[in-house]
């Protein structure tokens, strides 16, 4: 799931060396962190949340088959 992340965000931020994407698992449940630089913030999160939005469909879809729930935090 960390890499499916990453792989889209890294496309959307202009500095994608200061992206630092960690994850907690904590039995079923997955925590995915996303921290990147503060002008590349609104990029991933888009307008009304759109962009953030459709990120955690994407994510929580391919985790379905694994049996998993994620979360997905933008700091």
């Amino acid at each position: 799931m960390k890499e499916l992340v990453e792989f889209i965000v890294k496309s959307l931020v202009d500095n994608p060396e200061k992206l630092v994407i960690t994850t907690e698992e904590e039995g079923e449940i997955l925590k995915i962190f996303i921290k990147a630089d503060e002008n590349d913030i609104g990029k991933i999160i888009g307008k009304q949340g759109k962009i953030a939005k459709a990120i955690r469909t994407i994510v929580r879809s391919a985790a379905m088959k694994l049996g998993k729930k994620v979360i997905i935090e933008i700091n």
